[in-house]
């Protein structure tokens, strides 16, 4: 089966450490299929008489194509207007599409992974090429994008047409059916973990190689660093943290349009107490929660964030919010806590729990994910499905 992967979450050159999420599932996906990715790049068009966005300019230095993890990667331009891009961005991004089109043609299957627009233009794209589409959802395209209007009103009209769309996880399922999606086209993929890095890891080792004193109480975020995804309001609630947890340590990895907010806030507290590490490779970041009390991810929209899988993988409780799958995901006490969105003082009080309640590793990776083998062979039974279904009706 050969499957062409539309999509804008992925590795390239320049972004390593990118949707790692993706690029693991689709790695284990193309061990048992032929399979190529179309990334679509931001590109904006008559730059020299508009500003373009720093991370468009960045990596309109990308080749045509690359090689990444061992998958064939060709670069699409996806044409990008700043400030009102988004209404737009369907009709864009089938033009942009349009250089590619033998490409799409030339395999069984379309699968695009985020819903808009690349779903979106992916299921008319395939339509008008009469393949079948697969679109993946995975939290924040449906419970953030698509809260939007216009893309909303748009997604609502396209999605119900492709031949399936896959969610990870029961909550995000139940929004598209609220979508208009028909309940018989929605299936359920959990994502994975990489259980060669996500164990039960000794936490005086991997503290003793990160520099970590074995005395501290170490909590851990990891995700973009941007109000939405509560670093704020975890700098906040840590405020209170230290004044009942004096050898409370709090390791921050990742990177984010907060940065400079969160290393402001940083620098108020004792030295050491907050660690503003950056963007980490998927092997610290595993060094990283062996080491931590509890991994803390106070989001205010989610779908089933992977480090959240990963954290209990590794034995390590979760605090977090009541927003997406989050707290299907926690929905036992023996592997975290779950409160409000928005709420550093709740999440303090929930964070000095963590950090004074005794955890069964053993108990909490009971409540862990299985591997990205198992999530890819899932996917690959919609798409064999979907296959399937299209060559019996003759397309």
């Amino acid at each position: 089966m050969r499957v062409a992967v539309v999509t804008k979450i992925f590795p390239s050159s320049l972004e390593p450490l990118s949707a790692p999420f993706n690029r693991q599932q689709l790695s284990e996906l193309a061990r048992q299929c032929e399979l190529e990715v179309l990334e679509a790049i931001p590109y904006v068009p008559f730059s020299r008489l508009t500003s373009t966005p720093a991370r468009a300019a960045r990596l309109s230095a990308l080749p045509a194509g690359e090689r990444i993890h061992g998958i064939d990667v060709t670069y699409v331009r996806q044409l990008y207007v700043p400030r009102v891009g988004l209404p737009i961005a369907v009709p864009l991004y089938l033009v942009s599409l349009l250089p590619h089109r033998e490409r799409l043609s030339a395999a069984d299957v379309v699968l695009a992974t985020w819903a808009y627009p690349d779903g979106c233009a992916s299921a008319l794209a395939a339509r008008a090429l009469g393949k079948p589409c697969v679109v993946k959802v995975h939290g924040s395209d449906v419970n953030v994008v698509l809260q939007k209007r216009a893309p909303r009103a748009v997604a609502a009209r396209i999605l119900p047409t492709a031949d399936a769309v896959v969610a990870v996880s029961r909550p995000l399922a139940d929004e598209l059916v609220r979508l208009g999606v028909p309940g018989e086209r929605v299936h359920i993929v959990a994502n994975g973990v990489d259980a060669s890095l996500f164990f039960p890891r000794d936490r005086t080792s991997s503290r003793k190689a990160l520099g970590v004193p074995g005395d501290a109480r170490v909590l851990l975020f990891v995700g973009r660093l941007e109000a939405e995804k509560g670093i704020l309001d975890l700098l906040d609630a840590f405020d209170e943290v230290c004044a009942r947890v004096p050898s409370a340590v709090l390791a921050v990895v990742g990177d984010g349009v907060s940065m400079e907010q969160v290393r402001a806030r940083a620098s108020r507290f004792r030295p050491d107490a907050v660690r503003v590490l950056g963007a980490l490779p998927h092997q610290d970041v595993a060094e990283w929660i062996g080491a931590c009390d509890a991994l803390t991810l106070p989001s205010w929209a989610e779908g089933t964030p992977n480090v959240i899988l990963e954290a209990l993988a590794s034995g390590r409780p979760v605090v977090g919010t009541n927003v997406g799958g989050i707290p299907h995901v926690i929905a036992d006490p023996g592997c975290g806590l779950v409160v409000a969105p928005r709420s550093p003082h709740a999440l303090a009080e929930a964070l000095t729990i963590a950090l004074h309640r005794p955890w069964d590793a053993d108990v909490i990776r009971r409540f862990g994910p299985g591997s990205w083998r198992q999530s890819a062979d899932d996917l690959r039974g919609v798409l064999d499905f979907v296959v399937r279904r299209a060559r019996e009706s003759g397309l």
